[in-house]
């Protein structure tokens, strides 16, 4: 599963260096041939969307999202796993409801044949990434809840 969530972040790489490369080639046409790039702003708009849930599982992965630790730091170790793994579980509901309504998306969007208003790309395109990033981070994060539940030596933590 680690490989799958590495493979998604390197995804979200070339997306990222994609729209470097297109915006950088976006501010050339405009400013140095005086020809704007029709075509720029919405690409680079749409490839944004599957950048933004590419990287989930792997902030999970990382413990890198925002969380303040003030309170579970005090509680006994019991407790504070208690906790872990409420929290666990809402990112597992929210998260599941997220990629059942972005496979909808995608089904209902490759089905209608919906396209962008100016680029005219099929917009499924747009949709499987995030369908699948989401359905990757659902699944990670019942395994994360899993783990939590079985006994694991602390000296191998960081090997993953």
């Amino acid at each position: 599963m680690d490989r799958v969530v590495l493979a998604l972040v390197a995804m979200g790489s070339v997306i990222i260096l994609i729209q470097v490369l297109w915006i950088s080639y976006g501010v050339f046409m405009r400013y140095v041939m005086r020809s704007p790039d029709g075509m720029v702003t919405e690409a680079t708009a749409l490839l944004l969307v599957p950048v933004a849930f590419a990287g989930l599982a792997y902030a999970l992965r990382e413990d890198a999202y925002p969380k303040v630790t003030m309170l579970t730091d005090m509680l006994p170790k019991r407790a504070s796993a208690v906790i872990e793994r409420f929290n666990l579980l809402l990112k597992i509901l929210i998260a599941g409801f997220f990629a059942l309504t972005a496979v909808s998306a995608t089904v209902n969007s490759f089905n209608s044949g919906a396209a962008s208003e100016i680029l005219l790309w099929p917009r499924f395109i747009f949709w499987i990434p995030v369908a699948i990033s989401l359905c990757i981070f659902t699944v990670y994060a019942i395994l994360r809840l899993a783990r939590t539940f079985t006994p694991h030596d602390n000296s191998s933590e960081g090997e993953e």
